[in-house]
């Protein structure tokens, strides 16, 4: 059985300081450097409670959080939260701003969420021309904003 879950680190001061893979949560667990801050209650693992969120033991000095995230699609909806820029609703896909076959970019600051619904009445368009308005300007994260909401 694989685990491709991602496990939210605390630092010690109970500040969010990073997103590690289920096997990394595992080994920080029987290495001592972490505890369990929230487990699921139906799960195990040998003695210790299933992580959904680890803090470490010993604070951690994360000059590195603050720098700007990876970018990616996962993050893209991890910073909009998986909401639509246009409407609030749930949001599943990525819509940019200056459509790509405009020359838009895979950016941080032209990519947003989008509903389907929204996605598909922009089309082609920038919001402007489809009528539609941003419910806020698109920016860069840090690695500390991404690793602070999980959902």
């Amino acid at each position: 059985m694989t685990h491709h879950s991602a496990v939210v680190l605390l630092n010690a001061s109970y500040e969010p300081h990073d997103v590690v893979s289920f096997p990394h949560a595992v080994r920080m667990l029987f290495r001592g450097v972490a505890v369990v801050h929230e487990a699921d209650a139906d799960r195990r693992i040998g003695p210790r409670p299933w992580p959904k969120v680890l803090r470490l033991v010993r604070y951690v000095v994360a000059n590195w959080m603050y720098r700007p995230a990876g970018y990616g699609r996962d993050a893209v909806l991890r910073r909009d939260r998986r909401r639509c820029a246009y409407c609030g609703r749930r949001a599943d896909t990525i819509d940019h701003v200056v459509p790509r076959s405009r020359g838009g970019p895979w950016t941080w600051t032209n990519t947003v969420a989008a509903c389907g619904g929204c996605n598909g009445r922009k089309g082609n368009r920038t919001p402007d021309e489809a009528g539609m308005r941003l419910r806020f300007d698109p920016w860069v994260p840090t690695r500390a904003e991404l690793a602070g909401w999980h959902g």
